[in-house]
């Protein structure tokens, strides 16, 4: 290889990654899609938001969000679709006739979101909440508009500067790497209530 094509290389690499398209990558995505959300993620919104004390971590991974809630005085449930850290396990998906009296709070898989969202809202009562970490390009896409239109946020949480959510949970390489180019924001639903969607920068 040409020190030209290495350069083109690493031109688009650094392109892909300014742009957080995961897709375009050297690196494989995780099989589970596992990208564990730094707690500080967890912190700030607890900053703005209480929550019923039983709260259920749909997706929960490695517990980093579990951990903070716990701390914080919360009642947790934690599943996962494979036992990482003695978490329930269960596809949280493929459950039939659950219900959760309670608020859930989870950073799902990313190519699950929506899935995610409309089974958060339909499994808890009226006036219990749904928190979910997501990319601030779930904003877009016909579909979620779709979603966005029948069940609106209440609040989305824009974080000014950039959360980490890395592979596997290995914090101290992605930071080694240079850190995250995707910006987040907690989306945050209060079931049956239908107002304009307010938007809020934190961090």
């Amino acid at each position: 290889m040409t020190s030209s094509e290495r350069f083109d290389m690493g031109r688009g690499e650094n392109v892909f990654k300014m742009l957080g398209a995961s897709n375009h990558t050297v690196m494989e995505r995780q099989p589970l899609d596992y990208y564990a959300t730094d707690p500080l993620a967890a912190e700030l919104l607890l900053g703005e938001e209480t929550f019923d004390k039983n709260v259920w971590e749909c997706a929960c991974g490695g517990k980093h969000l579990s951990g903070v809630l716990e701390r914080h005085g919360y009642n947790v449930r934690s599943s996962y679709i494979m036992d990482r850290c003695g978490n329930e396990v269960y596809d949280f998906l493929g459950l039939d006739n659950c219900s959760w009296t309670g608020d859930i709070i989870t950073n799902p898989p990313y190519r699950l979101a929506v899935d995610y969202v409309y089974k958060a809202l339909r499994v808890i009562p009226g006036g219990n909440k749904v928190a979910m970490f997501l990319r601030l390009q779930f904003l877009e896409g016909k579909s979620r508009k779709d979603l966005f239109a029948r069940f609106p946020p209440k609040v989305i949480y824009v974080s000014s500067s950039r959360i980490l959510c890395a592979k596997n949970g290995d914090f101290a390489r992605m930071q080694a790497a240079g850190g995250s180019a995707v910006a987040y924001a907690w989306f945050v639903w209060v079931k049956g209530l239908r107002q304009p969607t307010i938007v809020k920068w934190i961090n």
